[in-house]
């Protein structure tokens, strides 16, 4: 009976410790969801402490790596790192063994653009899952890994301007998947595989400026010819021959008619390409790379643009704290969305590989030398304040000077004021005067929520409280210059936060007198030329003016008639026809007449055309923070419902 109770007691104590191990599992499964991968975490801070880059990076033991740590992406349970971009931080010497190696579930690793030397990284053939390896622009040498088939989930590989010898290893025929491959600017010998042609996803090769010779393989020869520049001198003789010219006229053709068909083909083909660019601009979407005067130099590839910026020691030169993990390359291979033209330059939306979007302004017309212009950028970086769109980086070289900020996926208060509307019908001619624009406080644009009265007024305190900022930067000397509703945008609070600071000091260019730009322009601005912080409070002005009437400062009526908001403003004033300045979109609510025209008030302040006569950019805050508070402790609501909240819905 004891052999008998054993028996039953063996199952139950083996169900009870099975339960157990299954509830230690999920107990392992679910901290490890939540905590940080910890070997791939020491790796990394090993990696870090070898290789000492110049750019200090926000690494430590006590931060989470997959929330904070720069140019690292962790899978979705932030259980290992599969993503690390290091790319122009200034990392120095040999990959150090056993530190990236370890990081087994890696697909992406680019660590180009900086000064890593020796051998290739043998330890690299233990990430088994890579799908994306970027070692350009460093100082690698010796020959290349003879096994590249370890890598079998290869999409792009990029090794060039380096120092690698030896031959083109004819495993990477090996690579299905692989599309990208280029392996330019090196010291590579021999002749290319022909096996390579077993390469059936390959879509871009680059085999140029080695010390590779000839024949070329035919396969090769459906790739553009830059992509084997530089191959022996047995290119040309694998070129298809010149078809010899034709001598026969087409029976029953004059010479007449013959020119008259040849005429009539060219027009039909410039009337395409003509409609293809228009329909291109109206989509408004563009691709950096190809929108850049970089690329003019010889239709360089931003691999051979970025090398040689190397040499001059041209790079996106970042801002102490910022968390972006790009080079100049990444930025010019993004894909791009014109946000906006103005006074500087173009703007554009710019998303990056690893989904993150910023914004980049194109500066044109820049006046000041690289010392100058790094000098301002200097302080306009320097700048942290909730109300300030911070400058993240920048760029200068001879062609193109580059601003990089964060992206505010609302828009500007012009575009929450005015709708897409205002970018579709403010055109110009000769870039002087107006076609179209808009009309009163219609047409704002259909998708358009209206802005309620308390999201304007924290816009202007917000405004306020940014430029007052800015005022106080470099010893108080220091000028916004370009104060308008387009470069204001909304922070996480919906305050006013200003953009575009500090620009007149470096640059040459002022908008034409007629243009919308212009009607934020203080009149000595419009005689000197020279922007001043009693300039920015005019300016300011207008924009607590745009808020308050929901017009353009300058704008058409439906005959055409071109209208100064300030003077229109000044005009309605005057015949004491008050009411009518005000948005018809702020009568649904009620209480806010009085602090309308207290705010009214303040804006007529700020637009007076003696400078010594505007109030100060502090007493400003002061003022508008004063209707603000009042209007916070009576608790507005609109007309139609008690139920409405104070954004009302459209009717």
């Amino acid at each position: 009976s004891h052999h008998h109770h054993y028996l039953h007691k063996e199952p139950a104590m083996e169900a009870w410790r099975l339960s157990l191990w299954t509830l230690f599992s999920l107990y392992l499964i679910i901290s490890g969801a939540k905590a940080d991968p910890s070997q791939d975490k020491r790796a990394l801070l090993e990696f870090l402490t070898i290789t000492r880059p110049t750019r200090s990076l926000n690494w430590n033991e006590t931060t989470p790596l997959c929330k904070n740590w720069t140019g690292v992406t962790c899978n979705h349970n932030e259980s290992r790192i599969i993503a690390l971009r290091l790319p122009a931080i200034g990392l120095n010497g040999q990959i150090p063994p056993n530190t990236i190696s370890r990081l087994s579930a890696l697909r992406v690793l680019s660590l180009r653009s900086n000064r890593l030397s020796g051998p290739f990284p043998v330890g690299l053939a233990g990430l088994k899952d890579l799908a994306f390896l970027y070692l350009e622009d460093n100082d690698f040498s010796g020959p290349l890994p003879l096994d590249f088939f370890v890598w079998k989930k290869l999409v792009s590989l990029n090794l060039s301007n380096n120092r690698f010898n030896g031959t083109v290893p004819v495993s990477l025929s090996g690579l299905k998947r692989l599309q990208s491959l280029n392996l330019a600017n090196n010291s590579l010998s021999g002749v290319v595989p022909d096996e390579l042609n077993g390469l059936s996803s390959l879509k871009e090769i680059d085999l140029s400026n080695n010390n590779l010779h000839g024949p070329l393989p035919s396969w090769l020869l459906r790739f553009p010819p830059s992509s084997y520049q530089g191959i022996g001198d047995d290119v040309t003789h694998f070129q298809p021959p010149p078809e010899p010219p034709t001598r026969k006229k087409p029976k029953g053709v004059t010479k007449t008619v013959f020119l008259l068909i040849v005429i009539s083909v060219s027009i039909l083909l410039l009337a395409v390409l003509a409609f293809v660019f228009a329909l291109c601009y109206l989509r408004r979407k563009v691709t950096i790379v190809k929108d850049h005067k970089l690329q003019k130099k010889g239709g360089m590839s931003p691999e051979k643009f970025d090398s040689r910026m190397e040499e001059a020691n041209n790079r996106l030169s970042f801002f102490e704290g910022c968390s972006y993990s790009f080079d100049l390359e990444d930025l010019l291979r993004a894909s791009a969305e014109i946000l906006g033209k103005g006074t500087f330059g173009t703007t554009y939306k710019a998303v990056l590989e690893d989904a993150t979007s910023v914004a980049v302004k194109r500066l044109k017309d820049v006046a000041a030398g690289k010392r100058d212009f790094e000098q301002q950028m200097e302080i306009i970086g320097g700048i942290k304040h909730e109300n300030v769109v911070e400058l993240k980086a920048y760029y200068y070289s001879k062609d193109e000077k580059l601003m990089v900020y964060d992206y505010f996926s609302s828009g500007s208060v012009a575009s929450l004021l005015h709708g897409n509307a205002l970018l579709a019908l403010v055109r110009l001619v000769s870039g002087l005067i107006l076609v179209t624009g808009l009309v009163g406080a219609g047409n704002r644009g259909d998708n358009r929520v209206p802005l309620d009265w308390e999201t304007r007024m924290k816009i202007a305190i917000g405004a306020a409280k940014g430029i007052v900022r800015i005022h106080k930067e470099n010893n108080g000397k220091l000028v916004h210059g370009n104060i308008k509703s387009s470069n204001i945008f909304l922070n996480s609070e919906r305050y006013g936060c200003v953009s575009d600071l500090g620009l007149t000091a470096v640059m040459s260019a002022l908008a034409p007198p007629i243009s919308r730009q212009a009607g934020y322009r203080a009149p000595e601005v419009t005689d000197t030329r020279k922007s001043s912080q009693l300039s920015d409070v005019y300016s300011f002005g207008v924009v607590l003016l745009e808020l308050l009437t929901g017009k353009s400062p300058i704008h058409t009526t439906a005959g055409d008639e071109i209208i100064h908001l300030v003077r229109w403003v000044h005009s309605v004033v005057r015949e004491e026809w008050t009411a009518e300045v005000f948005d018809v979109e702020l009568l649904r609510y009620t209480n806010i007449e009085e602090e309308m025209v207290e705010m009214l008030q303040i804006a007529m302040s700020c637009v007076v055309k003696a400078p010594d006569q505007r109030p100060k950019m502090s007493d400003l805050v002061r003022l508008v923070e004063s209707v603000g508070n009042r209007r916070a402790s009576l608790e507005t609501k609109p007309e139609k419902e008690a139920s409405e909240t104070s954004t009302p819905s459209e009717t």
